[in-house]
């Protein structure tokens, strides 16, 4: 049996200049179980992107704050601690990076995400104050509540589905995968990945980005025949 799947989008389904592979679309398409699109962007992306693609709309967003089973939403966290850190470092002189409209926060509920051209020092001192952390996707400075994760998040959505998420196979890049990867049955991050994505996957393919997605799911397919 094709185990259900959980993807990361960011250096995972895309190539090396951050544009979604469009040889993914077939492979997620056509797995024949579950597929739930888990991300640490702000809770739109994943969902558009399961629309275009033409999948269940199985989602996580915010790197486990938010997530989505069809019409079943859970916001698993608040936004007040993180915003409280974003407020003091402006107040310190530091903006988060993303110009006035700032299209990245606009739409996020539990974290708040700061480029990573930013003074990270100052971001981390704040949210320990706070009792937040700060991970690293290697695309943003995300300040969280530390009891959020992709891995609790998708133990919610495996239940919800009526999966152990032990059953999960899991395909991610970075940081913010390391915890979904201890919490799956088979964990591949991408050879691109991060050291924390490496260490706690039980598998690292050969090939980066999408390339290396697609080398998972193939494997993935293989040892489930």
């Amino acid at each position: 049996m094709v185990p259900p799947l959980a993807v990361d989008i960011d250096g995972t389904l895309t190539d090396g200049d951050g544009a979604v592979d469009p040889r993914i679309f077939e492979a997620l398409q056509s797995w024949p179980a579950p597929v739930v699109v888990a991300t640490g962007k702000a809770f739109p992306y994943p969902v558009a992107l399961a629309h275009f693609l033409r999948i269940e709309r199985t989602v996580i967003a915010e790197n486990g704050g938010v997530s989505l089973v069809g019409d079943d939403l859970v916001v698993h966290g608040d936004r007040a601690g993180a915003q409280a850190v974003a407020d003091a470092y402006r107040e310190r002189g530091h903006d988060l990076g993303w110009g006035e409209l700032d299209l990245t926060n606009r739409w996020r509920e539990t974290e708040v995400a700061v480029s990573r051209d930013r003074p990270l020092e100052p971001l981390e001192a704040l949210a320990a104050e706070q009792g937040l952390e700060v991970v690293d996707t290697g695309y943003a400075y995300h300040v969280k509540d530390p009891t959020i994760s992709k891995g609790r998040a998708l133990a919610s959505v495996a239940d919800r589905l009526g999966y152990d998420v032990t059953e999960f196979a899991a395909v991610g890049d970075s940081q913010n995968d390391a915890h979904m990867f201890e919490t799956v049955g088979v964990a591949y991050a991408v050879a691109n990945a991060d050291e924390h994505a490496s260490a706690a996957a039980d598998y690292v393919t050969d090939a980066a980005y999408a390339d290396g997605f697609l080398e998972a799911v193939a494997e993935i397919e293989a040892a489930s025949e």
